[in-house]
Parts: structure tokens; C-alpha cells; sequence
């Protein structure tokens, strides 16, 4: 079974910065796609950042460029997202998800079979 454990979320100032990580056990593929993602109320869940086992670079919303930054510890089976300079529109449940190394978007949610439970981060200003 696949099981995805999310950590780091909290509130912060506007300004400031959050790491968040995401431990995936029981997933066995040598290859593999993960993405972060993140849902605000009244809003639809929208891609943030991307990668894929096998490197080729990491992917951003427009949003995230420049400010967040996705990696991956193998040996932890961890996937993280730095996140810098935080603004209040930033506020949301932040959500880590795996699938097939093969997805042809990494931002787009409805491809990724597993997920996380969410972890809420609020931005103040």
C-alpha cells in the first residue's frame, strides 16, 4: 500500500519561508513522477513544482518560480519544497503526490494516482 506522510506546514509572515516534506513508503517503481500541489478555498487544486526520478530538471507554476524549490532525498524516500519568500496568497493546503514516471504533466493533479493528507500553510501580512 502506498502511504504518504506530510510534514512541515505552519503559519509564517509574509516574507518568510517553510520547508515541507513528504515521506512516500510502498512505492516500488524504480521510476517515478512527484509533484506538490496546493488548494485554497473556493479554489480548484493547482500544480506548484514537479520532478521525476531520472532528473531532466525540476518544473514550477508561474507562481513558484523563483521563491520554491522541489527536491528529493532517496535514501529518506523524501520529496521536499523550500519555500521562500512567502506571500499571503500562498496561503492553502499544500498537498505531495507520486505517480508513473510517464505522466506527461507534472502539474496536472487529475494525473497522479496517490496523495498525501495536506498540510495547511498560512501566510500573514
Amino acid at each position: 500500500q502506498v502511504h504518504l506522510v506530510e510534514s512541515g506546514g505552519g503559519s509564517v509572515q509574509a516574507g518568510g519561508s517553510l520547508k515541507l516534506s513528504c515521506r512516500v513508503s510502498g512505492y516500488t517503481y524504480n521510476s517515478y513522477s512527484m509533484g506538490w500541489f496546493r488548494q485554497a478555498p473556493g479554489k480548484e487544486r493547482e500544480g506548484v513544482a514537479g520532478l521525476r526520478s531520472g532528473g531532466g530538471g525540476e518544473y514550477y507554476a508561474d507562481s513558484a518560480k523563483g521563491r520554491f524549490t522541489i527536491s528529493q532525498d532517496n535514501a529518506k524516500n523524501t520529496v521536499y519544497l523550500q519555500m521562500n519568500n512567502l506571500k499571503p496568497e500562498d496561503t492553502a493546503m499544500y498537498y505531495c503526490a507520486v505517480g508513473p514516471y510517464g505522466l506527461d504533466l507534472l502539474l496536472q493533479a487529475d494525473e497522479y494516482h496517490y496523495w498525501g493528507q495536506g498540510t495547511q500553510v498560512t501566510v500573514s501580512s
